[in-house]
């Protein structure tokens, strides 16, 4: 029995962290150097309204995160540099514990960008993705991606692998600012914005809430296996383990 409906399908909606590139490289690589450099990009970019808009991002990201109990690193305002300290020391608390904080993400795209751009990072994709973005394409199927990471932090990753840049061939990028990757109406928004019927997207990510998010919303998905960890997919037969298996030839 097939894994899904070729016939159907017109687009790819591609997560990114298990997906489309290795947890390790955003674990390991992205996420250590952001929370390293949080508080030096803030002191040096505190008086531009955008970052100064997304730390107060934060704050009602803390406020929120307090009230639940969640025991956040306190917040004090009492001077401009105790409000630096204390953004600082709240995000690299959040980019600890994997928060998909809007704001969040948004800075830690502009200090990734910075890396990007000195050298210091490179984007890291499975080596079967250039090849499918390739064979997709030649295929005529549109290429997205949906990801809590920021648009712009998507776009520096693809445009930076070593096999060259790969922005060109993904037609649409989407992040939480279409809502949480577990919510159905996110995939919903995603299709409208696409004009394209949920039927004829195939949604592949290694997260099975995403996953079931997406069937509710119509469309066709498949649990992306990469990292040789069985316990998420069990026994599942919709599960795929390399992009070779989606529109091979």
């Amino acid at each position: 029995m097939p894994l899904f409906d070729e016939t159907l399908v017109r687009a790819i909606l591609l997560d990114i962290e298990g997906t489309t590139t290795p947890i390790d490289f955003v674990a390991k690589t992205l996420f250590p150097y952001a929370s390293r450099k949080l508080e030096v990009f803030l002191r040096n970019n505190c008086a531009d309204a955008e970052v100064r808009a997304l730390v107060e991002g934060l704050r009602a990201q803390h406020t929120h995160d307090a009230r639940s109990g969640s025991k956040p690193p306190s917040w004090v305002e009492d001077s401009e540099e105790e409000r630096l300290r204390s953004s600082a020391a709240y995000g690299q608390w959040l980019i600890a514990h994997d928060s998909k904080c809007t704001p969040l993400k948004a800075l830690q795209g502009k200090i990734w960008q910075q890396g990007y751009a000195n050298g210091e990072l490179r984007g890291e994709v499975y080596p079967d993705v250039p090849v499918a973005f390739e064979r997709w394409k030649r295929r005529g199927k549109r290429i997205y991606i949906y990801s809590s990471g920021s648009v712009l932090a998507q776009k520096l990753l693809f445009g930076t692998v070593v096999t060259g840049d790969l922005t060109p061939y993904i037609s649409a990028f989407f992040d939480t600012h279409v809502g949480a990757k577990v919510e159905t109406e996110s995939y919903r928004k995603i299709g409208a914005t696409v004009s394209q019927e949920p039927g004829s997207l195939l949604f592949l990510s290694d997260a099975v809430k995403e996953i079931e998010a997406a069937r509710l919303a119509g469309m066709q998905a498949l649990l992306c296996e990469r990292e040789g960890d069985s316990s998420a997919a069990g026994s599942r037969a919709d599960v795929i383990h390399d992009f070779k298996e989606i529109f091979p030839g």
